[in-house]
């Protein structure tokens, strides 16, 4: 079954994933400096070279909106220059502002929509189809998504049965990254269960290191912080169930993830800076933070998404080898396996918009973001090979090999009122819940309450 943000109810989703990461993410030391490989028969199930063939858009204008700032602006900025060259058209990035539903509100009401857009949720997809400011996807790139994506990653981007989204980028949102040295100096092992990962906490605070980065400023790194416990301690149909609101949130189930979080959560010792320096630390200078400062880096560990290499890239710390990486360890009886990802929606519909769209659905786009790091594509036809490290390759390859089974994001599924917007709904309710996680029935009932409300009234 799919919910109806087409999100993959596939119940060997924990399974797959976790079993090819636990395995090939025990790295020892890994190249990082290979980016410039080329295509030699190691790729995803396609050719490097290029095969799209584009219009010519001579004087084209197009406005690309998505949230990104920083490196990850930059490197999809090259993407775009490569589409310029290639049709002739201009393509300018409007930085958008969070929530993008909001900002892209306020765009179409001045007459002044951008012609795609980059959304961040299936909800904000669905969301900008039942406002009538998303057009479907053209021929073209309907057939380079046929060719390119799993069944899957086609149907999160649909809207009652019709297509309007490319997931142009995926996110492995299941990983730990930590200082290698840190763990040397503690004696610290990769954990495989959450058992273990208080006991790796335990031995990296008693060598003097705060265990734990928490970027509390943004709230969503909480919500997937909860949601890998969650989908691990009660399982894929729970996870769905609470995933469409089926199932409240004073639920037990829910209870028990967010005491269990507070074993982490509820150790002020265990979070650098305590819960108020935690809620001041954005997610970027919590990756930072955890790779600089020699041997007394602010902690050991940083959990997030594949995406934390960009950071990483910030510090002078070497993927693969300083700064290595573990799944999410299983709390239940299986490890968890949480995805996230951007779609290009179309705004504006004209043969600009739909040639930018096709282009984003080919591998020719994927692969030179691919290669500049920090960077995960859905896309099954990217050469491996483009990846720049043996971590973000094998990462990629796992996300492929994985096909249909994965879960969505939860918080992504939700009503961007409740799942995506700073300072209110889940974002702000786990917030407070970091600050006092003793207070795990209050933090459900407003859960609850600001749940209610968003799914309620359809927002």
């Amino acid at each position: 079954m799919r919910s109806n943000s087409g999100t993959i109810r596939t119940h060997r989703a924990v399974t797959t994933l976790a079993a090819l990461l636990a395995g090939a993410l025990a790295l020892t030391a890994c190249s990082g400096g290979d980016s410039d490989r080329k295509g030699d028969g190691d790729t995803g199930g396609g050719a490097t070279g290029s095969t799209l063939d584009l219009p010519k858009l001579n004087g084209a204008k197009l406005e690309v909106a998505a949230v990104w700032t920083g490196t990850e602006q930059a490197n999809f900025k090259k993407v775009l220059a490569e589409f310029e060259k290639r049709t002739g058209a201009k393509v300018t990035f409007v930085p958008a502002q969070d929530p993008i539903i909001n900002f892209l509100g306020s765009k179409i009401a001045g007459g002044q929509p951008p012609d795609v857009a980059l959304l961040p949720q299936p909800g904000a997809i669905k969301q900008a189809v039942q406002k009538g400011w998303a057009k479907p996807l053209g021929a073209d790139a309907l057939e380079e998504l046929r060719k390119n994506y799993s069944q899957g990653w086609q149907d999160i981007g649909k809207v009652d049965g019709k297509s309007y989204g490319v997931y142009y980028k995926a996110a492995n949102k299941s990983l730990i990254w930590y200082n290698a040295k840190a763990f040397e100096n503690a004696g610290a092992q990769e954990p495989q269960s959450w058992q273990e990962l208080l006991n790796t906490a335990r031995a990296v605070y008693d060598s003097g290191v705060t265990p734990f980065s928490v970027g509390g400023a943004d709230g969503w790194t909480l919500t997937d912080w909860f949601e890998n416990v969650y989908l691990s301690q009660a399982g894929p149909e729970k996870y769905d169930q609470l995933a469409q609101h089926e199932i409240k949130w004073t639920d037990p189930s829910v209870r028990q993830a967010l005491t269990t979080l507070a074993q982490i959560w509820g150790r002020k010792d265990y979070v650098a800076g305590g819960a108020d320096g935690a809620l001041q630390t954005e997610f970027p200078a919590s990756v930072t933070q955890t790779f600089t400062g020699g041997d007394q880096p602010k902690a050991a560990m940083v959990y997030e998404g594949d995406f934390a290499q960009v950071n990483i890239g910030d510090t002078k710390a070497k993927v693969g080898s300083d700064a290595k990486v573990f799944p999410f360890p299983a709390v239940g009886s299986d490890a968890p396996v949480v995805s996230g990802g951007d779609a290009a929606v179309v705004l504006k519909d004209s043969k600009a918009a739909q040639a930018l769209a096709t282009f984003l659905a080919s591998p020719d786009a994927a692969t030179i973001q691919a290669k500049l790091g920090g960077y995960l594509s859905p896309n099954r036809n990217v050469p491996q090979s483009a990846y720049p490290n043996e971590v973000q390759r094998t990462i990629a390859k796992a996300l492929i090999a994985s096909g249909d089974d994965f879960r969505f994001d939860m918080s992504d599924q939700a009503p961007q009122a409740f799942g995506g917007t700073p300072g209110k709904g889940e974002w702000k309710d786990l917030q407070d819940f970091l600050k006092n996680p003793k207070d795990v029935a209050g933090t459900q009932e407003r859960l609850e309450k600001d749940a209610a409300a968003a799914y309620g009234n359809g927002s």
